[in-house]
């Protein structure tokens, strides 16, 4: 892969030490290109979210190497000195819930991670603008996230989740509430976004409406992932 994506080599996370340890994760080994979408899969308790977690650095690996776009980010140990400029600039997020700030409009709610970048407003409203049209939310700009449906309100998060231009995304089970037809819509949408901005996403899911539709699947088993085949299926 050039200049963007995403490459994790045995990385492992190990909470407590000693006989109480536990090996959370043992060895995970992912790579996903720029403009790929995949999936995450596997049983509660496999390592899913405290994989999400390492790869999002909100927790601490115990071991191993992550290299986004052509940076070294982790070697055992940080190799980012600032890692909330990281989170912010660098890592796009996409939860199962928006999590829009009820008090900013539609704009500001995706604007906000430039702004607190440094870009000017003026610039972070602008490029949150192009974002909503791309994502045929543009007639919303103006309204509150109350006012938004639930479909709507999904659109907007992955537009703030694409703002900063970051070379990956971390959807955590975007599709979970939805029913199918929005459900296929949101990985449409993920899958159309990774092409356009070069973006590598990965989704964590269980949802069995979408699965089929990833042309690469990591299955998380005890800790340990491997890389399965996908269906590949159109959503056209």
């Amino acid at each position: 892969m050039v200049g963007k994506g995403i490459r994790i080599e045995g990385l492992r996370k190990r909470y407590g030490s000693g006989d109480t340890a536990v090996d959370a994760l043992k060895r995970v080994d992912m790579q996903v290109a720029p403009g790929e979408v995949i999936g995450l899969i596997g049983p509660s308790g496999s390592g899913k979210s405290t994989l999400l977690k390492a790869l999002g650095a909100v927790i601490d690996p115990t071991a191993g190497r992550m290299i986004l776009g052509d940076e070294v980010i982790y070697d055992d140990g940080w190799k980012i000195s600032d890692l909330r400029a990281l989170r912010r600039d660098k890592i796009g997020f996409v939860f199962q819930a928006p999590y829009l700030i009820p008090f900013l409009d539609v704009t500001d709610n995706v604007a906000l991670l430039p702004m607190l970048a440094g870009t000017p407003n003026s610039e972070a409203r602008q490029r949150a603008l192009a974002l909503l049209r791309a994502l045929d939310v543009e007639h919303r700009a103006g309204a509150m996230p109350s006012q938004l449906s639930g479909g709507e309100q999904q659109r907007v998060a992955i537009a703030r989740g694409l703002v900063n231009h970051p070379p990956v995304i971390l959807a955590d089970e975007p599709t979970a509430p939805l029913d199918s037809a929005r459900a296929l819509a949101v990985i449409r949408i993920l899958n159309d976004m990774a092409q356009r901005f070069e973006t590598a996403i990965i989704v964590v899911t269980h949802d069995e409406k979408i699965i089929p539709t990833f042309k690469r699947i990591y299955h998380i088993r005890d800790g340990a992932t491997h890389e399965e085949a996908g269906q590949g299926r159109s959503i056209d």
